[in-house]
């Protein structure tokens, strides 16, 4: 457990650690911001809009962080259509890109263009056309809401047609 999880406030001074492994070398975060090699995430997707993916060198694991020579990592950003809450209380957040056939790094999940100062809990992430049963578990803000951006890595050359 990180200290911004037992504070969240302190989200708003601080990042949320990363886990340098899971994502592409040279990859750094900041309170509102994940940077991959010099890219902005929240820059792509001004530009590119959602779902966007940047693919760079992965890393060699247990170097924290060192660019791998051979291998590609991506970073992955999707925008956040709904937020629903179901009637046995469990959330569920909608999503414009497809989760179910990606290798998503789901324990590394952020949110991008804003700090939140709200406690995390348990959502489902579904995608469109994934069905009531599918999705994935996900820690994230209480105070998510559509329009919000969520950044995660995976493992190898991820194209954007995956995510569509």
């Amino acid at each position: 457990m990180t200290l911004t999880a037992l504070i969240p406030s302190l989200r708003t001074s601080i990042p949320d650690p990363l886990d340098p492994d899971a994502w592409p070398g040279r990859t750094h975060a900041s309170t509102t911001d994940v940077v991959v090699a010099g890219v902005s995430l929240t820059r792509l997707v001004e530009v590119c809009g959602t779902p966007c993916v940047h693919v760079g060198a992965a890393v060699v694991r247990g170097t924290g962080g060192c660019p791998s020579v051979l291998e590609q990592g991506t970073a992955v950003v999707v925008g956040v259509v709904a937020v629903t809450t179901g009637a046995d209380g469990e959330r569920r957040v909608l999503v414009d890109g497809r989760l179910d056939a990606v290798p998503a790094v789901l324990g590394e999940l952020r949110l991008l263009g804003r700090a939140s100062a709200a406690c995390a809990r348990p959502a489902i992430v579904t995608g469109p056309g994934e069905g009531v049963g599918d999705g994935v578990q996900a820690v994230l803000p209480r105070d998510l809401r559509p329009g919000d951006l969520l950044a995660f890595p995976c493992a190898g050359a991820l194209p954007l047609r995956a995510l569509r």
